[in-house]
């Protein structure tokens, strides 16, 4: 877990990816390694997405590949054997958390007030997602959430863009975010692979700074 918040800590944004064709990620993946981006979180929202993990991991075997939207252990199970390295869920299911611990895969599950920031730490974790970030009151929410909780730390998903990711960033407690503009489902479908290469190294250029 430790290796995969510090990865996390260094991509500073990770692409939240959902994909109808799994072969679309194949493209999808080479721009975001290309641009500097090689981490992705692939969501169980489609068929395709089990598929589409197994593809980008023996495409790019080095990238930081995470499954999103996990509901239950057979997800987790199919997530894992198809090499994804990281889960992450919506909401923060203990039967889904303990089906992580049992078969040696860390999650990242979803949060948005404090009993689920207890439960949290009650089942071992200390990094979680918050969910959805700016329907849930964003800045103001998040920072009042973090600060009974100094241990934990958070990676808000939803909502997140260009615009407010760095407001984000610089709080403290705050691991990395999930956003999706960089590889919008509307150009994965359109198969516009330069334009999320553009997108992808416009965000990195800007974090860098």
């Amino acid at each position: 877990m430790q290796t995969l918040i510090a990865d996390l800590k260094k991509y500073k944004v990770v692409p939240v990816i959902a994909v109808d064709k799994a072969q679309d990620i194949i493209p999808l993946g080479q721009q975001l390694c290309d641009n500097g981006l090689p981490v992705a979180e692939i969501t169980f929202r489609s068929d395709a997405a089990e598929e589409a993990i197994r593809l980008l991991r023996e495409a790019q075997p080095d990238m930081l590949i995470g499954a999103g939207t996990v509901l239950n252990e057979a997800q987790v199970v199919a997530a894992k054997n198809a090499g994804a390295s990281f889960i992450v869920s919506p909401g923060l299911n203990p039967n889904t958390v303990k089906a992580c611990q049992k078969h040696g895969i860390p999650i990242v599950p979803g949060i948005n007030n404090p009993s689920s920031v207890e439960l949290a730490l009650e089942l071992g974790l200390t990094a979680v997602k918050f969910f959805p970030a700016e329907a849930s009151g964003g800045l103001n929410m998040l920072k009042s959430l973090l600060a009974p909780y100094p241990q934990i730390q958070v990676m808000p998903t939803g909502g997140i863009n260009q615009n407010n990711i760095e407001s984000y960033l610089k709080l403290p407690g705050v691991l990395a975010c999930g956003g999706s503009w960089m590889v919008d489902k509307k150009l994965v479908n359109n198969g516009e692979w330069d334009k999320i290469g553009e997108l992808t190294r416009q965000v990195v250029e800007q974090l860098a700074q």
